[in-house]
């Protein structure tokens, strides 16, 4: 895996990175490099920046998708509604708007809002692939009760709005039908007062940890 530095020999001052490239951190959470997106999930996956957005309705409905079965990692499951990388020079807030517009077709009234900034965690799935990641936690709200998503089916093979405690109920109940981060995240929104939702309640605070972390 080829893997940049802080100083590029590629670029030239002020110039973006690409935008196929995600953000290395350190274990402090500091940017110390750039690697291709393509090629840095593996059997030996740096940490690096990322970010899960939750989406909720004006009924308080939670959305869940499931991973494309063409997914590099974790394909078929369920999890939060998306995620993403940002791009060197890209808040996780401007990447949430980009990356909800791009995979389900979601424009948000509001921007996102972070709510757990410090998410972080590390899993290996049935083939192997490490993931590992600064992974800030976001919240948005669309309008109206269950919007349809559009979604790229490279990225999502099937969607549900469900309710919150029916979620973390099922999340508890089956953890291997999830996404390790977002099984992880549920229990920690679920005892964060700006968290997912204030009548999320407490079935929710029984959601498992993150298997094999």
């Amino acid at each position: 895996m080829r893997i940049r530095r802080r100083l590029d020999p590629e670029s030239t001052p002020g110039q973006r990175a690409p935008a196929d490239e995600v953000v290395l951190v350190d274990d402090e959470g500091r940017p110390c490099g750039t690697a291709p997106r393509d090629g840095v999930h593996g059997s030996a996956t740096p940490r690096h920046l990322a970010f899960s957005c939750h989406v909720t309705d004006a009924s308080g409905l939670v959305l869940v998708t499931r991973r494309a079965l063409g997914k590099r990692s974790w394909p078929g499951v369920w999890t939060n509604a998306f995620c993403g990388h940002p791009r060197p020079g890209e808040s996780v807030v401007d990447a949430a708007v980009r990356r909800g517009a791009e995979e389900l077709g979601l424009r948000f009234p509001e921007l996102p809002r972070v709510v757990l900034p410090v998410f972080s965690y590390r899993a290996v799935d049935d083939a192997g692939t490490w993931e590992h990641e600064l992974c800030p936690v976001l919240v948005a709200t669309l309008d109206g009760d269950a919007p349809v998503p559009t979604p790229d089916p490279d990225e999502v093979v099937a969607w549900r709005w469900v309710d919150p405690d029916e979620l973390a109920v099922a999340a508890a109940a089956a953890p291997w039908a999830f996404s390790p981060w977002s099984v992880a995240q549920l229990g920690e929104l679920a005892a964060s007062p700006g968290g997912l939702r204030p009548a999320l309640g407490p079935v929710a605070r029984r959601a498992v940890e993150v298997p094999g972390a």
